[in-house]
């Protein structure tokens, strides 16, 4: 073999390599499912719009009270939770049913979705979130926008990074519950999935609206933010949600994921096989066996 073929060999393996790797580069990103003709990167993106449009529109108005005295935490917290629970059920077919970027960054960092659709739905859940907000403003007398509707800050006495770890443990217990629910190897879950998961908003409510009015959600903070034009300490309700969730999720996948799923299907085959196996081995040693016999047997005939 002469030097230039050898030389055209390994060049042709690295482009193949080459090509290779930008194929997993691609996937990484999420260029691909642009290139869809299917659309079903669009639909999920309407979802997830929708899903913060009706987070930010329904919550935030069980927060407004007509009268002088504001609605109960337990009113406030089955608001949050039972719209979650009903967009997770009516959505999560469609996007997965995010509706949180904390819930995007955590499936980020554990490569769980792609890079670029990731950002895409960060960028739509705020969109939703402030649609949301901006419709409910225009549908409450102006009399009551003064109570900020729905937008979130800390108590004067919490200092910003008390307020942050109230957020940080937030975000933390609703992505972990979003990871265990939604566990391949837990089929069990999956129908129970929505209602966990709006719990965990609700448990969140309950316990946290003195706090930093509980967020749990960057782009719900956002929407209102927006609308009463109040960033008093925005940070803490992107920064704590956002590092929870990713802490959450990657102590998760790796520490807590369940053991591999398997149906009676597959232990059935597994069972098959073994025995197959198995009978196999003994097979053959009793073929050794009789080869031996013979053989001994004819020489000493000899």
């Amino acid at each position: 073999m002469t030097t230039d073929s050898v030389e055209c060999q390994m060049l042709q393996r690295e482009m193949k390599q080459q090509v290779e790797n930008m194929g997993n580069f691609q996937e990484t990103l999420g260029i691909n499912e642009l290139k869809e003709k299917n659309g079903t990167i669009w639909k999920a993106l309407l979802a997830e719009f929708l899903g913060n449009f009706l987070l930010n529109f329904f919550g935030c108005a069980s927060v407004i009270s007509f009268s002088d005295q504001p609605h109960s935490l337990i009113l406030i917290a089955l608001t949050f939770g039972l719209t979650i629970f009903i967009v997770v059920q009516a959505l999560g077919h469609v996007s997965g049913a995010h509706i949180n970027p904390a819930v995007t960054a955590g499936m980020l960092a554990t490569a769980n979705i792609p890079i670029i659709k990731g950002v895409l739905y960060i960028i739509v859940q705020c969109l939703g979130a402030l649609a949301g907000s901006a419709v409910l403003k225009s549908l409450t007398p102006e009399s009551l926008h003064g109570g900020g509707l729905g937008n979130t800050q800390i108590k004067e006495i919490l200092s910003p990074v008390q307020g942050f770890g109230m957020e940080f443990f937030l975000g933390f217990v609703l992505v972990l519950t979003v990871c265990g629910v939604c566990d391949q190897n837990r089929p069990e879950a999956k129908p129970a999935g929505p209602l966990a998961i709006g719990l965990s908003v609700a448990l969140g409510h309950l316990a946290a609206i003195d706090y930093t009015g509980s967020s749990m959600n960057p782009a719900r903070s956002f929407g209102s933010a927006v609308i009463a034009n109040n960033w008093t300490n925005h940070w803490i309700y992107w920064v704590g949600p956002i590092l929870g969730g990713v802490a959450a999720a990657l102590l998760y996948k790796k520490r807590l994921p369940s053991a591999q799923f398997r149906t009676t299907e597959d232990h059935r085959k597994i069972h098959d096989c073994g025995y197959r196996r198995k009978r196999g081995k003994t097979h053959f040693s009793q073929k050794k066996k009789i080869h031996k016999y013979f053989t001994s047997w004819f020489q000493n005939f000899l």
